[in-house]
C-alpha cells in the first residue's frame, strides 16, 4: 500500500514562502509521476502542478507559473513544492499525488494515490 505524507503547510503573509515536502512509502518506485493538487473551500479539487518521474518535464497551472517551483528527490522518494510570492487565493489544503506511469499532468480522477492534505493559509 502506497502511502503519501505531506508536509510544509502553515500560515503565512501575502507575500511569503512555503515549502510542501510529500514522502512516499509503500513499494519501489519506478516510473511514477508525482504532483500536487489544491481545493479551497467550496471549490473543486484543482491540478497546480506535476513532475515525471525522472524530473525530465513539469507542468504548472497557469496562475502560479513563475511562483512555484516543483522537484523531486527519488533516493528519498519525496516531492517537493517551493512556493514564493504567495497570495490569499492560493489558500487551499494541498494535496500530494502519484500517477503510475503518469506524465507531467493529469486530471484529479486518475489519480492513483493520494496523501492526506496540508492546510496553506495566505493572509492579506
Amino acid at each position: 500500500q502506497v502511502q503519501l505524507v505531506e508536509s510544509g503547510g502553515g500560515l503565512v503573509q501575502a507575500g511569503g514562502s512555503l515549502r510542501l515536502s510529500c514522502a512516499a512509502s509503500g513499494r519501489t518506485f519506478g516510473r511514477d509521476a508525482m504532483g500536487w493538487f489544491r481545493q479551497a473551500p467550496g471549490k473543486e479539487r484543482e491540478f497546480v502542478s506535476g513532475i515525471t518521474w525522472n524530473s525530465a518535464r513539469t507542468y504548472y497551472i497557469d496562475s502560479v507559473k513563475g511562483r512555484f517551483t516543483i522537484s523531486r528527490d527519488n533516493s528519498k522518494n519525496t516531492v517537493y513544492l517551493e512556493m514564493n510570492s504567495l497570495k490569499p487565493e492560493d489558500t487551499a489544503v494541498y494535496y500530494c499525488a502519484l500517477k503510475n506511469f503518469g506524465l507531467a499532468y493529469w486530471n484529479p480522477g486518475n489519480t492513483d494515490y493520494w496523501g492526506q492534505g496540508t492546510q496553506v493559509t495566505v493572509s492579506s
